[in-house]
């Protein structure tokens, strides 16, 4: 890496690291989020590089031999510009722990979060199929495909209009139980399932043109669980209180189903990463467990720019359940990689796998976030 380009990365790895500690709604601060990961690498090489760099300028004084009276003034104007590179190299230093302190729960150097399945067998086993398909993408077959080669039980589609729910018609055999709400504003949902649904119904919680679905979904062994599926806005450059919307829509859901008396799960493109304050907070609030933490990042996003992806597609679930299987499937065509989950209802999970405690500061910032949408 030569010189130059080293300290343009490590600027630009300390301002974005900066900038994602702000307090704002602002699109322009929150997208600091995303690349967390993208940033740790960047930052990383950045500080091999300026360690191979002091080495190298370590060795050749002492091979040259330095004596301060007598060098010029050159030399001496020149730990100015080295100060100056300490200063740069401690901040990057600082940004780089930071980001991977923030993004080391989903690597698997980290404790899992929730304990893989003790039950063997099926019965009270539910697997899911979560996909953004695209709005824009006419390639259903290959979603189908997917479907008949991992047999879900379960079946989300977003981004889904008429046409979408024309093709997702020959699953009705197989998936006969479903809720669609076909739009042609990238918001439409399709939940198709092969066991029973009851009490299923669709909201609009902040917005009219945005839906999430809800409904019960009875397991083999008769248990009932409580699915929540939901594709808020992402957060949009130029407009007030950018991401609030994303926001309140997720304080809401975390909210109903924080004393939920039924086992809950919910699912979906959340259109924010894994890490962020806002899904932290959704954690704490809801009481759910995440799956991938100690096991990967499963970044969904761009399916088809590799090395500038994101963790966007979501399954979150009470401790009363732990994991069979989780896994990013293969592209269909759209932006998104479709992903996969088997979860194992098994009650005893909830004493073993304990959710992270929220606090007052946690309610606080919940209630202000509806407040300030008018929810």
């Amino acid at each position: 890496m030569h010189k130059r380009t080293a300290m343009l990365v490590s600027g630009f790895t300390i301002a974005v690291t900066g900038l994602s500690l702000i307090r704002s709604r602002s699109a322009w601060v929150r997208v600091a989020d995303f690349p967390r990961l993208q940033i740790a690498l960047l930052g990383t090489a950045a500080l091999a590089h300026a360690a191979w760099r002091w080495r190298a300028v370590r060795r050749a004084r002492h091979d040259v031999g330095e004596h301060a009276v007598d060098r010029p003034r050159s030399a001496r104007s020149s730990s100015g510009a080295e100060r100056a590179e300490r200063i740069v190299t401690t901040s990057l230093v600082a940004a780089v722990v930071y980001q991977w302190l923030r993004i080391w729960r989903y690597t698997p150097l980290a404790p899992v979060e929730v304990e893989s399945s003790r039950n063997g067998s099926t019965r009270g086993s539910l697997r899911i199929l979560e996909s953004n398909v695209r709005l824009s993408n006419r390639d259903a077959d290959a979603l189908i495909a997917l479907v008949h080669e991992h047999s879900p039980d379960v079946v989300l589609c977003a981004e889904t209009d008429d046409w979408w729910c024309e093709r997702l018609e020959v699953l009705a055999d197989a998936y006969p139980h479903t809720v669609a709400v076909p739009l042609d504003n990238t918001y439409g949902l399709v939940l198709r399932s092969r066991l029973p649904l009851a009490d299923a119904s669709v909201d609009f919680l902040t917005d009219s043109e945005v839906p999430s679905i809800q409904a019960k979904v009875r397991l083999r062994d008769g248990t009932w669980v409580w699915l929540n599926c939901v594709h808020p806005k992402p957060p949009a450059p130029g407009k007030e209180d950018d991401s609030l919307q994303r926001d309140s829509e997720l304080m809401l859901v975390a909210k109903r189903v924080r004393d939920a008396s039924l086992p809950a799960i919910v699912f979906g493109d959340l259109n924010d990463v894994a890490w962020s304050r806002t899904t932290r907070l959704f954690q704490k609030i809801s009481g759910l467990l995440d799956p991938r933490k100690g096991r990967g990042f499963f970044s969904t996003f761009h399916a088809k720019v590799p090395g500038f992806r994101f963790p966007l597609d979501h399954f979150f679930h009470t401790p009363d359940f732990r994991l069979v299987n989780l896994m990013r499937l293969s592209p269909i065509g759209s932006d998104h990689f479709p992903m996969f989950i088997e979860l194992s209802h098994e009650p005893d999970g909830a004493v073993a796998q304990p959710p992270v405690d929220d606090d007052t500061e946690d309610w606080e910032d919940a209630r202000e976030t509806l407040e300030q949408a008018g929810a």
